[in-house]
């Protein structure tokens, strides 16, 4: 075995692609320029650059709280898990919509990272933004199972429903969700229109609408289908661009669309016309 290994390392130093590893070796970064937008809301607004040492697997929220350690105890930002599950750390990273602890400093290119707060939300001081709104929509669409026919009543009588693997599938994609408002961040309809759900809430209309426990559909449709609702989404697709979990909320819309073509309320107008014969188009 030990001969075995002594020839693959040979074979590592003789081929050509060992020498292009070695070179990249040689050319990884042992420094970064990091710049971090600042405001407290009252003052102008600037960027603080920080000269900050990175490794291999340094990511941009390790940068980030090397700075805020050691250069600027001042920075505002917003951090939970470190592993990519909270969605706490979301911001601008080089002008993409990412999570500060899922991205290496080695995918980003260039010498100098740039960290901006969230777009869409409010500021409230550096790279920290307010929730509140988006939090909002979020509930709107009252994003819970519901079921009338439960037993809720008697606690000692259990309901169970089955559920076959197909059923999961419909919504367990959108079900990964955690909440970090980067695909609210990227959505140019929400930027021009505050009363908008955003992708994340619509999404999450649907993972509810498709679950076979719940039969709340109507209710939700009630809800999105207004002038400020589902139909305002233009589909542009940034949404499941940015989407870290790899939710793809812009599909989910679609799909809510497809569902509420039966059900709409304009749908609802139309088919009473054709019914009466005016309808000649």
């Amino acid at each position: 075995m030990n001969e075995l290994i002594k020839r693959i390392k040979m074979f590592r130093n003789n081929h050509p692609a060992g020498d292009e590893n070695a070179d990249n070796e040689k050319n990884i970064r042992e420094k970064i320029n990091l710049k971090v937008f600042r405001t407290n809301g009252k003052s102008e607004s600037h960027f603080d650059t920080f000269e900050i040492p990175i490794m291999r697997w340094t990511t941009v929220l390790d940068a980030l709280l090397h700075a805020k350690s050691y250069c600027d105890s001042s920075i505002g930002i917003r951090y939970s898990c470190r592993m990519a599950s909270c969605g706490s750390c979301g911001m601008k990273i080089n002008g993409i919509p990412r999570l500060a602890c899922y991205t290496k400093i080695s995918e980003l290119k260039g010498g100098i990272v740039s960290c901006e707060p969230l777009a869409n939300f409010p500021q409230i001081r550096d790279l920290v933004t307010d929730f509140s709104v988006f939090f909002n929509h979020h509930k709107q669409i009252q994003p819970f199972i519901q079921n009338e026919n439960i037993q809720t009543e008697d606690r000692e009588v259990l309901t169970e429903y089955i559920q076959k693997p197909e059923d999961v599938d419909k919504y367990l994609q959108f079900s990964y969700c955690i909440k970090c408002g980067l695909c609210y961040s990227a959505c140019p309809t929400v930027a021009t229109d505050t009363k908008f759900p955003g992708p994340q809430a619509l999404s999450q209309a649907y993972r509810y609408s498709v679950d076979n426990r719940d039969n709340a559909l109507g209710k939700r449709q009630n809800i999105i289908d207004d002038r400020h609702g589902i139909w305002r989404c233009h589909f542009a697709g940034s949404c499941s661009a940015v989407c870290p979990k790899g939710v793809d909320p812009a599909l989910g819309i679609q799909l809510l669309r497809g569902h509420m073509l039966r059900f709409s309320k304009n749908e609802q107008k139309l088919a009473e016309l054709q019914d009466r014969g005016l309808d000649k188009s």
